[in-house]
């Protein structure tokens, strides 16, 4: 497993690229060689810092790891053990890529950074799920101005800790310190995974029905989609961080900061309970609800969801009025509680409600005619794909 600073070095352990680099203050420099030579402390990076952080991390990290995993810390690879997708008739693998965005903002200034772990491993592995994939392991990788050892430490026992819930083997990273390119307490996460669904497994619009019905899952909240709109607001109003709000029962910060959602064992075990009933689903991430639910549906198939379905979360309308955001820019950025849409045949919707905590009846499709199509809530593909088309209606 990798993990090093700057000049990356593989493995969940070393320095500035490798995976991990714990750095020191800006301005302070350390490291001049007696000789009157620079050194790489002197140009900001602290490779033992980076040796500290994985020190810290490696327990949580460890926890992840089942009989397949192979191996363990400060290799240039994450290796795992492929020997059962023998048994598959005819195996797919899924892959997945993303971050957080400026949530992690959020985290910097409140100086709390496990739940961003939480946020990533949303972001990446229920993307692979949604597929019917189930994911198998998944990569980091953290660049900061200055390797801190506790701070990375958090950050990667927060991703350790969702990987462990979603069942997913955290098997590689990289921290990579980057001085003078970020600030001392500035950082980015992003992550991949991998998974694998067999072939006639694979949910999508080829499977969709003009007879299906839509059924939501809740979120959490924000999840982390969206933050540049929510730190407009937040600056343009005035409000701290630390500002208690009465909707909220908290601080505005800990309710922006509540971590995605990870929904990938629950929807395993749905799969595995009424492995025909789901035909496809959609993750609801950046673009709000109907572009992610017209991107799995068929060319000619039309979402039509209500909005009085489901109650929105507080957090959507406190921020969405204290910004004098339009409904449709609500719409079109956040999910308004609605984390996950599954597409279900309508013969199990009984049994998928009884078995998803949570859900709710969202809407259901239709032939798409096309005269909604002049309504300014009516939404034809999305994120490049020329699929159907999403309504949402009171």
């Amino acid at each position: 497993m990798t993990r090093s600073p700057e000049e990356s070095t593989p493995g969940q352990g070393a320095a500035e690229d490798a995976g991990q680099v714990v750095g020191q203050d800006a301005g302070q420099v350390v490291g001049q060689h007696a000789g009157g030579g620079t050194t790489y402390a002197a140009a900001g990076v602290d490779v033992e810092a980076g040796d500290r952080a994985v020190e810290l991390m490696k327990a949580a990290v460890a926890a992840t790891h089942g009989p397949n995993v192979v191996g363990g810390f400060g290799g240039f690879v994450g290796l795992f053990d492929a020997a059962f997708l023998k048994d598959y008739r005819h195996p797919q693998l899924a892959t997945s890529t993303d971050g957080v965005g400026t949530k992690v903002a959020i985290a910097q200034a409140l100086d709390i950074h496990h739940t961003i772990g939480h946020d990533l491993v949303g972001m990446v592995v229920d993307d692979i799920v949604v597929s019917g994939a189930r994911p198998l392991f998944m990569t980091d990788y953290i660049a900061c101005g200055r390797v801190v050892p506790e701070r990375i430490a958090d950050i990667v026992r927060g991703i350790a800790e969702a990987c462990a819930g979603a069942g997913v083997a955290l098997i590689g990273g990289e921290t990579a310190e980057h001085p003078g390119l970020l600030g001392v307490d500035e950082y980015d996460v992003a992550g991949a995974a991998t998974g694998v669904v067999e072939a006639d497994q694979v949910l999508g619009a080829h499977r969709v029905t003009t007879s299906d019905v839509l059924i939501g899952l809740p979120s959490s909240g924000l999840h982390s989609n969206g933050y540049s709109l929510v730190r407009r607001i937040i600056a343009d109003a005035g409000w701290e961080l630390e500002r208690e709000v009465p909707e909220f029962g908290r601080t505005l910060g800990e309710e922006i900061l509540v971590p995605t959602t990870v929904y990938t064992r629950a929807l395993l075990g749905l799969l595995e309970q009424h492995p025909e009933a789901v035909h496809a689903i959609s993750h609801v991430t950046g673009g709000g609800l109907s572009a992610n639910i017209a991107r799995v549906l068929p060319q000619g198939v039309l979402a039509t969801m209500r909005r009085s379905s489901w109650t929105v979360p507080p957090v959507f309308d406190v921020l969405g009025e204290l910004g004098g955001v339009p409904r449709a820019d609500r719409e079109r950025t956040w999910n308004l509680g609605v984390g996950m849409v599954l597409v279900v045949d309508r013969s199990a919707v009984d049994g998928v409600l009884a078995a998803a905590d949570g859900a709710w009846v969202l809407g259901e499709l239709s032939a798409d005619d096309r005269t909604r199509a002049s309504d300014p809530d009516y939404v034809q593909g999305a994120k490049g794909v020329d699929g159907g088309a999403a309504l949402l209606i009171d």
